[in-house]
């Protein structure tokens, strides 16, 4: 297979749109194309099969609820009202569930799920939803539920949710939108493979549009005219052309340094990157291990959050941060007034520091250090410490020690954390997160490698997998790769565990200042 194999299709003129690629597309990969571009702009499977499973997901359960009432609810003279009362209260907290359970997610990072995959995920959701039903009709005084019913709701919701599910995803599929604009890199013998299986299984959705490869093999004759669209240096540009959705990285000729830049180099995108298992350092802890006719594929998704997963995030950052700073409010008066006592100078410190997509913006502290305090110290820490041979100071820590310039209440303050306290201020500002990569001074970033951008695609964060973790005991380049690997394996799951193991260390002051 090479690139003299790239025949143009009779009667099909080149077309401008796809720039110098059109000629080795297929005359059905340039219709879907097309088709695509017309009709589905900015849509892809993810925001449809979403869609479907959250509206098959509250009508499985109010069906189940509807039938289990009509069954039971009149046997006790005026609980209807009551239950619909409680049930339409809880319905929220069903779909918040299916979505800590990652039952969204998966169709789109995956070349193929079913719903007897989702079947365990939807057994805990609806036994943990029936509790929580429960828990709430006794908080409102329906302390006489007939087990019966609640039975007969469980078992109701377990199979209208799973049937609601199987019906979601087969009209999904008719779907233009379901499809994947697929590209592999690497054309040896198992990228060719990889596409024989692919094109073999159109219940996938895959919409396999060629592949990089710099130097291919001969091409098997059971991929019609599927051809090489250039060398993988053209990845980036060929997948912002073709509008390209999941990218698989083969086996190629290319130099692990070489293929691990080009998923780097991936990161900017929203698309799902399989790999056949080799490149180990570039595997996350999200990665999700899944087949194409059982052959392994390690799926990386997208470090983009969705969009509702971002509206869920900010909820709950707005939520926490308010009861926060309203539980904490005496201790917060009590910490101002002892550091304006302590030293001359303001209580807050104030610094310019880089969030989301590297915005600006102010950041909040309690006042630790005494004014005027020079950075050029830390600025050679930082430069030190990115260094991979760099070595723990005598106290066997990585961090900078500087206690001449820290006030006697300061160290306390560090010691417990508290000193980040009205940072809470920032989280309900909208500039950071209850969790979140550490946010970084902007000359930091002169010593960032190029996958620790990807950091910046989340909110920066007051707690953290760094802060959790490692804390003072890595050096400056390994906290950066721990943000890296929170944005890459980012769920609400991990953010709640953030945050009670932040909890966990504050109250008993595990954590090292």
């Amino acid at each position: 297979m090479t690139t003299s194999d790239n025949v143009a299709v009779p009667g099909r003129g080149k077309s401008e749109t796809y720039g110098d690629v059109a000629d080795a597309l297929n005359q059905r990969t340039l219709d879907i194309l097309d088709r695509r571009r017309r009709t589905t702009v900015g849509r892809r499977r993810g925001w449809l099969v979403r869609r479907m499973l959250f509206l098959a997901d509250i009508l499985g359960i109010s069906l189940a609820f509807l039938v289990a009432e009509l069954l039971f609810g009149g046997q006790r003279s005026g609980g209807t009202d009551v239950d619909s009362l409680v049930f339409l209260l809880t319905l929220p907290v069903w779909v918040l569930l299916a979505k800590l359970y990652g039952l969204y997610d998966r169709d789109e990072e995956r070349t193929y799920h079913t719903t007897v995959d989702d079947v365990a995920g939807v057994f805990h959701v609806v036994t943990v939803g029936t509790f929580l039903l429960f828990a709430t009709s006794w908080i409102f005084g329906q302390v006489d539920l007939d087990p019966a019913q609640l039975l007969a709701f469980w078992l109701l919701a377990i199979a209208s949710v799973t049937g609601g599910r199987t019906a979601a995803r087969a009209i999904s599929r008719r779907s233009l939108v379901y499809l994947q604009n697929t590209l592999i890199v690497g054309a040896g013998d198992v990228g060719q493979l990889i596409a024989r299986k692919m094109l073999q299984h159109p219940e996938y959705g895959i919409n396999l549009v060629g592949f990089l490869d710099a130097n291919p093999r001969a091409r098997r004759a059971d991929l019609g005219d599927l051809t090489i669209l250039g060398p993988p240096e053209r990845l980036p540009e060929i997948v912002r052309l073709l509008d390209v959705e999941r990218v698989v990285i083969a086996f190629s000729g290319e130099s692990n340094e070489d293929m691990l830049a080009l998923v780097r180099s991936l990161r900017d995108f929203d698309l799902q990157i399989d790999i056949v298992p080799r490149l180990f350092e570039a595997v996350g802890p999200s990665a999700d291990i899944h087949t194409v006719e059982g052959l392994p594929l390690v799926g990386l998704p997208s470090a983009r959050i969705s969009r509702s997963s971002r509206w869920l995030k900010r909820g709950i950052d707005v939520i926490g941060a308010s009861i926060a700073l309203l539980l904490t409010a005496p201790l917060f008066a009590f910490a101002a007034i002892k550091v304006k006592r302590s030293s001359p100078g303001p209580v807050f410190f104030r610094q310019t520091r880089l969030g989301m997509n590297m915005r600006e913006f102010t950041i909040f502290k309690f006042r630790t250090m005494y004014v005027d305090t020079d950075d050029a110290e830390h600025r050679e820490y930082i430069r030190l410490s990115m260094d991979p041979s760099a070595t723990p100071t005598g106290n066997g820590l990585y961090k900078l020690g500087r206690e001449r310039e820290i006030t006697p209440f300061g160290r306390w303050l560090r010691k417990t954390s508290l000193d980040e306290l009205p940072q809470l201020i920032n989280v309900l500002r909208g500039e950071m997160s209850l969790v979140g990569p550490r946010p970084c001074i902007p000359y930091e970033t002169e010593h960032f490698e190029t996958h620790h951008f990807e950091r910046f695609l989340v909110p920066a964060g007051i707690t953290g997998l760094w802060q959790v973790t490692g804390r003072a005991h890595t050096t400056f380049g390994e906290a950066l790769d721990l943000d890296v690997a929170y944005v890459r394996g980012w769920s609400l799951g991990l953010d709640l565990s953030m945050l009670l193991q932040t909890a966990r260390q504050i109250v008993t002051r595990t954590g090292t200042a």
